[in-house]
């Protein structure tokens, strides 16, 4: 039996809900022109902080949570935390299906649309 990562157990219900995206949704929206043409980007790779999350995002939910690491958990953690705040700050009041806003939220593994 695996140590269990620390921390994960008070992120897992929050992850459940911030990431409503399966792997394969996911990495097929990270496949598309615009998931790469929204979010900041940094460090001259041409690629944004979110798409980059998102690709840590496929990895994690193809990873058993017995095998979860800590940093696994602290990646977690800061999607739980980036997609609440986005949410709060809200959507377009028109055309939120093709909103700058939610591809940003799909980068990070969440469809605002998804019921």
């Amino acid at each position: 039996m695996t140590q269990r990562a620390e921390g994960l157990d008070e992120v897992w219900d929050d992850w459940k809900h911030a990431v409503n995206m399966t792997a394969k949704e996911l990495e097929d929206w990270l496949g598309t022109e615009e998931s790469g043409e929204v979010g900041q980007k940094s460090g001259g790779s041409g690629e944004s902080t979110g798409h980059a999350s998102g690709r840590r995002i496929v990895e994690l939910l193809r990873t058993r949570k017995d095998d979860l690491t800590d940093d696994d958990v602290a990646h977690m953690h800061k999607v739980v935390g980036y997609v609440k705040r986005h949410l709060s700050q809200g959507g377009p009041d028109d055309d939120a299906e093709h909103s700058r806003w939610r591809y940003s939220l799909m980068n990070w593994g969440h469809d605002p649309l998804k019921g």
